[in-house]
């Protein structure tokens, strides 16, 4: 299974929900498998999905999932010690893993071959650390939601995209419908 099919399975799953969604490909498809005006597309910042997706755990009560890629969080390290010290309850965060920058050509990423993005997490401090399979992401995303207890999840999946079309909502638009999604 490749990002895409987690994503699509993931979108009823993921409705009405506060999302934050990596760069890229990855926005794209939630756009085009179930756009919402709860979801926050990010249009050009690679690796901080988590750290926006945190951010907004923090400054309010609901639930927050931030998508995000194993190249991303590889950009972005630190984000990883910044979660486990700063934990949130409404936080949720899912990285696909598929050992590829995805949105870039698929270069191969480390997570791809010895480093474990699990085992990294664990090593920060992030106490509910869940790695599985692409298979097991909609029950594990559900338990994570329902537990309201932080969560992050490795979810391991196959290299691959799809054609997608671009995104065509202004990244004005874009943030006014999340902010009032977000003050709903």
């Amino acid at each position: 299974m490749i990002r895409s099919e987690i994503i699509k399975n993931l979108v009823p799953v993921l409705s009405g929900q506060l999302v934050v969604c990596n760069i890229g490909l990855p926005s794209q498809e939630m756009h085009l498998f179930g756009d919402q005006p709860s979801n926050f597309y990010m249009l050009g910042t690679m690796g901080l999905s988590s750290s926006i997706g945190l951010g907004l755990a923090l400054a309010q009560d609901k639930t927050v999932i931030a998508i995000d890629g194993d190249g991303s969080v590889l950009t972005n390290l630190g984000t990883l010690p910044t979660i486990a010290n700063n934990v949130r309850d409404n936080f949720i965060l899912l990285v696909i893993d598929n050992g590829s920058y995805g949105s870039t050509g698929d270069q191969p990423t480390y997570a791809g071959k010895k480093t474990s993005l699990a085992a990294v997490a664990s090593a920060c401090g992030c106490e509910n650390v869940i790695e599985c399979q692409a298979d097991e992401a909609v029950s594990v995303v559900e338990k994570a939601i329902a537990s309201k207890q932080m969560t992050i999840i490795i979810c391991k999946c196959v290299s691959g995209n799809i054609p997608v079309p671009v995104i065509t909502l202004d990244p004005v638009v874009i943030r006014h419908r999340f902010m009032q999604s977000v003050q709903a």
